[in-house]
């Protein structure tokens, strides 16, 4: 598949066709395979041919001659379609690349992104020239469109108008819209985003949405303005309801959702047995997370709970393509389909022994090949944050009546703060941190205190958040102090600071979002840090999401954000940010 293009070209085309013919080679021949026929659900008998990135054929032949061609003989193997993650979040302190290396390693070959951070990063013409780049990785990467910030900037117009937002949607490497976390926006009567949303569908892309514990009659409402799909199911019996109603729903195994075998243990309680409206997904989970891939794992989960293999095999392929409309590119294992193939051992054992990625071996007979780099960070002006400001004690004065508590790792209430925070170091004592939120220009600044976080620590400094701006908790404002010169010098990252001594550096060089490691180092990294964030009073099970959800206002009850402390059931800031 050429570069920039989505579909093969006429030429293309008819050189495929002379694959058939036998008057070219395939350049890759499996033969002796047992396959899943995502159309009949049935195992058979088949030899593949593969040309370059495409299958070619399936069926009882085999070319006429095969001199050049590599010849496979898959006698005893299972092979399956790659796996499909249809709501990826590829800025979780990795980066897409890395994420999608990684991801197909073990087998989940196609990932439908969040294109936020592109946003945040670049402009419309930058950021399509690395889609563009992107699109020439082993893996098949596809893109939503984000409709909001899912947190209040100062100026969101300048990032989420009619113009770009209509570029994002025309563009063919995105096939959604959403997720939509604006809809109480939409209920209260946005004109603008309902006016969205239905260029969208008038494109043939379904709409993605975000519905947290909604009534039936608010998913009907949203049903009936247009959304097709919800991974927000929790329970067994919100999975069924959205079925009833017609939503496709991606069935969640995150980090901080880790509700996949609950989930079915309940569909399969209430005897749900059509599983063609179902797919799985990681939602952005965090490196550790999935050390040992992404929809593979759900795919295991899923078997073991009862799921027939057919189905599952569907689920994590088939069902995922179909919804976004991409079942004649990815997701089966049939003529005109791009050669993601995973090969198993056994048919109830998802974790594949050999991985295609268009055509070309990323994983084979249990050894890991080394991919190319392809995306030059750099050439998009993508590197270590520059911070020309300076933090001061006077940006360190706490005198806001209400703070954050943390009820679980993203969801925070306010609550009136009683104890004197005006010292230079809080007691270990009182519950409350300080938390400051700081223009990543150095403009503006958010001050109050947190509970939850932390115990004792001194403090933690974190350009990862929701807008990018930068994240400071801690107990002793010299440690912050120390925590910022850390950052600011390494260009972004997180920084744990104690007693003057750094205990922790996860540098983010890529726009202080995401890391250039290696997935490997990056997991070894995010244990350390979650290690000594507990041993400090950390109570939960996942601090990345817990500093990136801060300031994202699609959760209750309240947010620090670039406006300031805001209500977010009332969309109403309590108190507004202060200038520097």
């Amino acid at each position: 598949m050429s570069a920039n293009e989505y579909n093969w070209r006429n030429r293309e085309l008819r050189h495929h066709v002379k694959v058939v013919d036998g008057i070219v080679e395939p350049t890759l021949i499996l033969k002796n395979g047992t396959y899943l026929n995502m159309f009949t659900k049935q195992w058979l008998q088949a030899n593949i041919w593969i040309y370059n990135d495409r299958i070619v054929y399936v069926g009882d032949l085999l070319p006429r001659t095969m001199k050049t061609a590599e010849v496979v003989d898959c006698k005893g193997k299972y092979l399956v379609p790659g796996y499909i993650e249809p709501h990826s979040h590829p800025f979780q302190l990795t980066n897409p690349e890395q994420l999608a290396n990684h991801a197909a390693r073990f087998g989940t070959t196609t990932l439908v992104n969040d294109n936020l951070l592109w946003h945040f990063m670049l402009d419309k013409k930058k950021a399509f020239s690395l889609v563009g780049d992107i699109n020439n990785m082993p893996s098949s990467m596809y893109w939503w469109a984000r409709f909001d910030s899912q947190t209040a900037l100062q100026d969101e117009e300048s990032l989420f108008n009619t113009e770009n937002v209509l570029a994002w949607i025309n563009h063919p490497a995105v096939v959604q819209g959403g997720e939509l976390t604006s809809w109480p926006s939409l209920l209260a009567g946005n004109e603008r985003l309902l006016y969205w949303m239905q260029e969208t569908a008038k494109r043939g892309k379904p709409i993605e949405g975000h519905f947290p514990g909604a009534s039936e009659k608010t998913l009907t409402k949203m049903k009936l303005l247009g959304v097709s799909s919800d991974h927000e199911a929790m329970t067994g019996d919100e999975v069924l309801k959205r079925l009833e109603i017609g939503y496709h729903v991606p069935l969640r195994q995150s980090s901080i959702r880790p509700d996949l075998p609950e989930l079915i243990e309940r569909m399969l309680e209430l005897n749900i047995t059509s599983f063609d409206n179902l797919s799985f997904t990681t939602d952005g989970s965090t490196p550790e997370f999935i050390e040992k891939g992404l929809i593979n794992q759900c795919i295991e989960i899923a078997i073991g709970k009862g799921i027939p293999s057919e189905e599952a095999y569907r689920m994590a392929s088939y069902n995922a393509a179909k919804h976004v409309n991409l079942d004649e590119h990815v997701g089966s294992i049939a003529p005109g389909r791009v050669a993601h193939i995973n090969f198993l051992v056994s048919k109830d054992n998802p974790h594949p022994e050999s991985v295609l990625a268009k055509g070309k071996w990323v994983v084979k007979e249990g050894k890991v090949l080394e991919l190319p780099t392809i995306i030059n960070w750099k050439q998009y002006g993508i590197g270590p944050n520059t911070y020309d400001f300076d933090l001061h004690e006077n940006d360190l004065q706490f005198s806001m009546p209400m703070g954050l508590e943390m009820v679980n790792d993203v969801i925070v209430k306010p609550y009136t703060i009683e104890a004197d925070v005006s010292a230079d170091t809080l007691a270990n004592s009182i519950k409350d941190a300080f938390l400051l939120l700081i223009d990543k220009h150095g403009k503006w600044r958010v001050n109050t205190t947190i509970q939850g976080f932390t115990s004792n620590l001194g403090a933690l400094a974190s350009s990862f958040s929701a807008s990018g701006d930068i994240v400071f908790i801690g107990k002793c404002k010299q440690d912050i102090l120390a925590a910022w010169n850390r950052l600011k010098s390494i260009g972004g990252g997180i920084v744990i600071v104690h007693n003057g001594e750094i205990l922790v550096e996860l540098p983010l060089a890529l726009a202080g979002m995401m890391s250039e490691n290696s997935m490997g180092e990056l997991i070894k990294q995010e244990k350390q840090m979650k290690l000594v964030l507990k041993e400090f009073g950390y109570r939960f099970n996942d601090p990345i999401y817990s500093l990136l959800f801060l300031s994202a206002t699609h959760l209750p009850y309240v947010r620090i954000t670039q406006q300031g402390i805001i209500d977010v059931k009332e969309r109403k800031v309590l108190f507004p940010a202060t200038m520097r």
